[in-house]
C-alpha cells in the first residue's frame, strides 16, 4: 500500500510537471506565433482570425514539444523531490532506483498514449482544416488548400500538380509520357475535377512527338485514367510532416508500388511510432541528470541542461534523415539510433550514480 502510494505521489509530481511545462511552451509559442502571424492579416482574416487559426494548430504544436516537455517536466519534478530530499528519504526506506523510475515511467505511458492519440487521429484533421479555414478567408471559397506543388511518376507517365483546392480540384496538370526515354506525349489540363468516382479533366491541350513532328490538339474535358485518388494527392501534396502515421504509411507504399524512394514519408512515420521509446529514452537522461552528475545543482542548472541535450537530440534526428537519404540506410535507423544514444547515456549515468 506504502508502495503504491509513493508510485503515485512520484507520477503526480512528474505529470504535474510535464502538464505545466506544456503549458508554458504552448503559451510562449502561441504568443510569439500570433505576433509573427499579425502580418498576414488581409480582408475577412483579421486579428481575431488569425488568434483562431493558431487555436486550430495546437494539437499539432502539443504533439512537436511533447518530447521536450517530458524531459524538462521529468527535470523539474524529480529535481523539486530531490531539492526537498524526498527522493533521498525514498531510497533510505528501501526504494530501489528502478523502482522509482518505474514510478517516473507511469505518466510518461499516458503522455505516450495521449501523444500518438493525437497523431493519429487529432492533430492531421485539426491542420487540414485549419489550412483550409485560414486560406477560404484569404481567398474566399474554392480557396487552393496547398500551393506547394509536387512531381509524381505513374507507369510511364510524369506529372506536375500545380495545386489542390479544399474541394478536390487539382489545378494545372501536366502529363509527360514516355516511351523508352523518349518523349512521346505533353499535356496540360487547366484543372481536374473528380466526379462520380473518377477523373474529368477541363481545357486540356496535348502534344504528340511523331516521326519528327508534333500535332497538337485540344479538347474541353477529357476522362483521366489514373490510380491517383483525391486522397492520394492530398497526401502528395500536403505537408509531410502533419500526416498520421497510417497517412504516411499508405503513401510511403504507394510510391513503393511506383519504384520511387519512399524516404521521407517512412522517416516521418518511424518518428512517430518510434515516440514512446522516444520519451523513454529523454525520461532516462532526465532521471540521470537528477540521481547522477546534476543532483547538487541549482534546479535552473538542470533544466538549462535539460533544454541543451533536447537540442541535441533534435538537431541529431534532423541531420540523420536527410543523411539516411544520402548514404541510402533505412530511415528507422536515422530515428532510432539518437534514441539508443540517449538510452545509452542515461543508463550509464544511473549506473555511475548506483
Amino acid at each position: 500500500m506504502i508502495a503504491d502510494r509513493l508510485d503515485r505521489y512520484i507520477a503526480r509530481n512528474v505529470l504535474g510537471a510535464i502538464l505545466v511545462v506544456q503549458v508554458v511552451l504552448l503559451g510562449l509559442d502561441l504568443v510569439i506565433t500570433y505576433i509573427n502571424d499579425l502580418g498576414d492579416v488581409e480582408g475577412d482574416y483579421g486579428a481575431l482570425q488569425v488568434l483562431l487559426y493558431l487555436v486550430m494548430r495546437l494539437p499539432w504544436r502539443f504533439y512537436q514539444y511533447a518530447p521536450v516537455g517530458v524531459l524538462i517536466g521529468a527535470l523539474i519534478g524529480l529535481g523539486g523531490m530531490a531539492s526537498s530530499n524526498e527522493l533521498t528519504v525514498m531510497r533510505a526506506a528501501g526504494r530501489s532506483l528502478g523502482r522509482i523510475l518505474w514510478g517516473v515511467m507511469k505518466p510518461v505511458i499516458l503522455v505516450i498514449v495521449v501523444v500518438l492519440f493525437i497523431a493519429e487521429f487529432v492533430s492531421p484533421r485539426t491542420e487540414q482544416f485549419a489550412s483550409a479555414w485560414r486560406l477560404e478567408r484569404l481567398q474566399g471559397e474554392g480557396a487552393v488548400l496547398t500551393e506547394r506543388g509536387g512531381w509524381q511518376r505513374e507507369g510511364d507517365s510524369f506529372y506536375r500538380f500545380g495545386a489542390i483546392r479544399a474541394d478536390n480540384v487539382v489545378l494545372d496538370l501536366t502529363r509527360y509520357r514516355f516511351e523508352g526515354r523518349e518523349l512521346r506525349e505533353a499535356m496540360n489540363a487547366r484543372r481536374a475535377v473528380w466526379r462520380d468516382g473518377g477523373w474529368v479533366l477541363e481545357d486540356v491541350n496535348t502534344t504528340r512527338f511523331v516521326e519528327g513532328r508534333t500535332e497538337a490538339t485540344h479538347q474541353a474535358t477529357k476522362p483521366w485514367q489514373t490510380e491517383l485518388t483525391p486522397a492520394e494527392l492530398d497526401r502528395l501534396l500536403r505537408d509531410v510532416e502533419t500526416q498520421a502515421p497510417s497517412e504516411l504509411w499508405a503513401h510511403a507504399r504507394y510510391l513503393q508500388s511506383q519504384g520511387q524512394e519512399a524516404t521521407q514519408p517512412l522517416l516521418y512515420f518511424w518518428q512517430k511510432m518510434m515516440m514512446p521509446l522516444t520519451m523513454a529514452s529523454l525520461m532516462l537522461v532526465a532521471a540521470s541528470f537528477v540521481f547522477g552528475p546534476l543532483r547538487s545543482v541549482a534546479a535552473g542548472t538542470r533544466v538549462f541542461y535539460g533544454v541543451v541535450t533536447g537540442l541535441v537530440f533534435k538537431y541529431l534526428q534532423d541531420l540523420l534523415g536527410p543523411a539516411s537519404t544520402v548514404f541510402g540506410f533505412s530511415p528507422a535507423w536515422a530515428v532510432l539510433a539518437p534514441t539508443l544514444i540517449c538510452a545509452a547515456l542515461g543508463l550509464y549515468l544511473l549506473r555511475r550514480s548506483g
